[in-house]
C-alpha cells in the first residue's frame, strides 16, 4: 500500500467525505480524486515516466496536496521543497536531486523565477493556483492530455520521495524514502494509537515534513485534513475549537508559543484525541503544562527522515497510571519501540548496552529507508552491524521505555566529564519565564569546553541569569551548570523549526575543529 493506494481506498469507501479544507474552500474525496487523475494524466501525457523527480513548492494548501497526490498517481518521486528554505537551499536540492518538474504556488513566483534561471534540469514549471507567470498554469499544462490515469502495481522498494535531512551540520543528504517505510509508519500508528473513523487532522507544520505524511495517514478511513498555510499559535488554538480537530502534529517550539499566549484558555479543546509533539526534544515541564491545558492527549513520535516518525511511540496511556496521574519518568521519555521494528541501545562496536546504560539508539526493520541518494559512503556509515544508527544517545529501562539523553554530536566534554545539553535544557525550561533554551559547548583554555546556555524568554518576561544558573546548580551540580548564560530575542532555527546549535556554536569555534559539528 502506497499513499495513493490509501487515498484511493478513502475515495472508494468515503467518496462524499470532506478530504481537504483550506482558506479557499473544501473538496470531497471524489472531487479531489478527479483532480489528482487530471494531474497524473498530464504528467504522463508530457512524457514523464515513473521515477521522474517532481517538486512541490507551496504553502500548505489543498492545491499542494492535489499536486502531491497527482505526482504519486503518476508514480513520480516527490522532492519536498520547504517554503521556509532559502532560495539557495532549494536551488541546491533541486540540482543535486535531479528535479525535472516543479509545481509551485504563485506566492513563490519570484523565488521560482530564480530557480528557473539557476536549475536548467527543470524542464516544466507549473503554477498550481493558475496565477503565476513562470512556465504554465495548471489548466493550460493539463489541457489536451488524459484526465485519468490508473496507477500501476507497486514494485519492490519503489521510491516515494527523496527527503532532505535536517542539514544542520552541512549539506542535506537525500533520504531514499520508499513506500514500504511509510506503510510501516502507518501500521505502527494505527496499531499503537488506535486510529479510527471521523478524524479531523490539522495540517499546520509544513506538509513537506511530518505533518504532510501524517495527514495522508487519515485518508484510508475518510478523515478530513484542515490545512493552515501559517503556523500562527493563536490561529491554531482557534482552529482546534472551530473545526473540532481530533489530531495534529507540531514541533515543540510552536507548542511553547501556544502555551505562552494569554488567550490559551479561551477555546474548547475537548475534541482532541492525539496531540503529537515531535522533531526535537520536548521540555517535560511544558508537556505537563500542555496536559493540563489540552487534556491527557499529548503523544510523542520519535523518528527521523531515515526512519520516519515511528522508531518509538508514546501514547497517553504510556505515561498515565491507573488513577490518571502522570508518571514523570515515562513522560520524560519517548515511549516504547513501535511494534513493527526492533530498537536497541548499542555501543560503538554494535553490542547492546545493559538496560539503564546509555548507548546510541539503533533501529532495524521495514521502517528503515533505503539509504542516501547517490551517497553510498554516508549510507554505509549510517548502516553498521545490520542496524540504522540514529546519532541519538538513549537509555532503555527494564520495561522497554526509552529516554533520549542527547544527540551524540552535541555532547560536551568539559574537564573530562560528559555533559548532555538536553539535561541542562530541561532544567532551564522549568522556569515559567523561559520559552526555549539551548545549551552548547564553547572553547575554554582550562576545561577544553565550557558549558554555555542561550535562552529565549516568554513574551514580556524577565529573569536574571544568576537565578537560572542557580536553578541548574541546585539540581545538577557545578560541572553541568553553564559557565555563562545569554538571553536572546529568538533562537536561530532551521526551516523545520529545530534550534540550530551549529549557528550558536559557530562564532566561538571559528577555525577550530569543534566548529564543524
Amino acid at each position: 500500500m502506497r499513499i495513493i493506494d490509501f487515498f484511493d481506498e478513502g475515495v472508494r469507501m468515503h467518496p462524499d467525505n470532506v478530504a481537504f479544507i483550506d482558506d479557499e474552500g473544501s473538496a470531497t474525496y471524489a472531487e479531489a480524486s478527479t483532480q489528482t487523475h487530471r494531474v497524473a494524466g498530464a504528467i504522463r501525457g508530457h512524457g514523464y515516466l515513473a521515477g521522474t523527480k517532481i517538486g512541490v513548492y507551496s504553502p500548505n494548501s489543498t492545491a499542494a496536496f492535489i499536486a502531491l497526490l497527482g505526482l504519486m498517481r503518476a508514480q513520480g518521486i516527490w522532492l519536498p521543497i520547504n517554503p521556509r528554505n532559502s532560495v539557495d537551499d532549494n536551488v541546491d536540492l533541486a540540482s543535486r536531486f535531479d528535479m525535472s518538474v516543479l509545481f509551485y504556488h504563485s506566492s513563490f513566483e519570484q523565488e521560482v523565477a530564480q530557480i528557473s534561471d539557476r536549475v536548467p534540469g527543470i524542464t516544466d514549471f507549473v503554477c498550481i493556483d493558475d496565477l503565476g507567470t513562470v512556465g504554465q498554469s495548471l489548466d493550460s499544462w493539463c489541457a489536451g492530455h488524459p484526465d485519468h490515469h490508473e496507477v500501476s502495481p507497486e514494485e519492490t522498494d519503489e521510491l516515494m520521495a527523496i527527503f532532505p535531512t535536517g542539514g544542520t551540520t552541512g549539506l542535506p543528504k537525500g533520504v531514499l524514502m520508499n513506500h514500504r517505510a511509510i506503510e510501516t509508519l502507518y501500521a505502527s500508528f494505527y496499531s499503537h494509537f488506535g486510529y479510527y473513523e471521523d478524524s479531523t487532522h490539522l495540517v499546520v507544520a509544513p506538509m513537506t515534513h511530518t505533518a504532510g505524511i501524517l495527514g495522508c495517514m487519515h485518508f484510508v478511513r475518510g478523515g478530513t485534513n484542515v490545512i493552515m498555510a501559517q503556523a500562527d499559535p493563536l490561529s491554531i488554538l482557534q482552529a482546534i475549537d472551530r473545526h473540532e480537530v481530533t489530531h495534529l502534529f507540531l514541533p515543540p517550539t510552536v507548542l511553547y508559543m501556544m502555551l505562552a499566549l494569554p488567550e490559551l484558555y479561551d477555546y474548547d479543546y475537548s475534541s482532541l484525541r492525539h496531540f503529537i509533539v515531535g522533531a526535537a526534544p520536548t521540555s517535560i515541564e511544558k508537556l505537563k503544562e500542555a496536559i493540563g491545558v489540552f487534556g491527557p492527549v499529548m503523544t510523542e513520535a520519535y523518528g527521523q527522515a531515515e526512519c520516519p516518525a515511528a522508531i518509538t511511540l508514546k501514547a497517553p496511556w504510556d505515561y498515565l497510571d491507573e488513577a490518571g496521574n502522570i508518571n514523570e519518568e515515562r513522560l520524560r521519555g519517548i515511549g516504547r519501540p513501535a511494534i513493527f521494528n526492533r530498537v536497541a541501545m548499542l555501543d560503538p562496536d554494535g553490542v547492546e548496552t545493559p538496560r539503564g546504560t546509555p548507548g546510541e539508539i539503533c533501529v532495524r526493520g521495514s521502517i528503515v529507508t533505503l539509504g542516501y541518494y547517490e551517497n553510498p559512503e554516508a549510507t554505509a556509515e549510517a548502516r553498521r552491524h545490520g542496524w540504522h544508527w540514529t546519532g541519538d544517545i538513549g537509555v532503555m529501562d527494564d520495561d522497554g521505555y526509552v529516554r533520549i539523553v542527547d544527540r551524540s554530536k552535541d555532547m560536551i566534554i568539559t574537564g573530562g566529564f560528559n555533559v548532555y545539553p538536553n539535561e541542562v535544557e530541561q532544567v532551564l525550561m522549568e522556569s515559567d519565564a523561559v520559552q526555549d533554551a539551548a545549551v552548547i559547548g564553547v572553547p575554554d583554555e582550562k576545561w577544553g569546553e565550557a558549558v554555555k546556555a542561550v535562552v529565549q524568554l516568554r513574551p514580556g518576561r524577565t529573569i536574571e541569569a544568576d537565578e537560572l544558573l542557580a536553578m541548574v546548580r541546585d539540581r545538577l551540580g557545578g560541572v553541568k551548570t553553564p559557565k555563562t548564560l545569554d538571553v536572546v530575542a529568538d533562537l536561530p532555527r532551521s526551516a523545520a523549526g529545530k534550534v540550530l546549535k551549529t549557528d550558536l556554536r559557530a562564532p566561538y569555534w571559528s577555525g577550530l575543529e569543534r566548529g564543524i559539528n
